[in-house]
């Protein structure tokens, strides 16, 4: 079985655009690999490089000819932070861009992400099943707590899962048991909810930056591997960032980025 997985991640001022713009050149390259070696993928996983995992994917999650994708998060369509297809699902799931005229010629108008993926599948009638996804989006955004309606909840990166790509952050719990269970029923189901029950998801309050000592709160909930690897990154300094940087670039098959040094003066804070 061949497995390709696509890290993508919203970014830019236009994160709408761009998003879609990077998820539709994955095909592109998933294609022109295949005919440089003459070959074709079983199944392509795509997933994002700021999702923290807390179990494996397990094997019941490929299905030949349908499409899967988190539960929850919904947004009005289907949850876009995680998917999982066979070739010919993908390509369809992946094509952003250039199926808009399909899904405008439907008449199926004014759509965020969530509804025009779901629109994507259901015009090209590609059956799609949703099924509990043990990761999560690490965000240091801020967002209303509790969250009413539709707002945004933020799970606690020591819940138990599987959260479904429900955006969470390492915190001190706020939020958790009965507390949970009140602040879920009042958000709309087929907008910002996602699975609680059974005591699977805390919540933060994340009205504020990332609370002082979240490094500890992290690394005892993540491990130690994970823990050495946030230190590792927390010391880079530019000239170590942009080398690490090529020599990722140099092991890579198709790389298209923008150059090592714009990455890194991006994402490393001033000193």
């Amino acid at each position: 079985m061949t497995i390709l997985k696509i890290f993508s991640r919203l970014a830019s001022n236009d994160r709408a655009y761009y998003s879609t713009n990077l998820v539709e050149g994955c095909i592109t390259m998933i294609k022109t690999y295949q005919n440089e070696n003459n070959f074709t993928y079983d199944w392509i996983v795509r997933t994002r490089v700021d999702g923290y995992w807390s179990n494996p994917l397990d094997p019941e999650y490929f299905i030949p000819g349908q499409y899967l994708v988190p539960s929850g998060s919904s947004y009005g369509g289907l949850n876009d932070r995680f998917g999982v297809g066979d070739l010919n699902t993908s390509t369809v799931a992946l094509s952003r861009l250039s199926l808009i005229p399909d899904i405008d010629s439907a008449g199926l108008t004014r759509l965020n992400s969530e509804s025009a993926f779901k629109a994507q599948l259901s015009t090209h009638r590609v059956p799609y099943v949703t099924k509990h996804i043990p990761f999560c989006i690490v965000t240091d955004r801020t967002y209303d707590f509790p969250p009413f309606r539709y707002g945004m909840p933020v799970a606690a990166l020591s819940s138990r899962g599987p959260l479904n790509g429900v955006k969470c952050r390492p915190c001190r719990v706020a939020c958790s048991g009965s507390c949970v269970a009140k602040v879920m029923r009042r958000l709309d189901r087929g907008w910002g909810w996602t699975e609680w029950k059974n005591g699977t998801m805390e919540l933060c309050d994340a009205r504020g930056e990332l609370e002082k000592g979240w490094e500890k709160i992290f690394d005892d909930v993540a491990g130690e591997k994970l823990a050495r690897a946030r230190k590792l990154v927390g010391g880079l300094d530019l000239r170590r960032c942009v080398e690490e940087f090529d020599e990722m670039r140099g092991m890579a098959v198709k790389w298209e980025a923008p150059a090592s040094e714009q990455i890194c003066r991006l994402g490393l804070r001033p000193n």
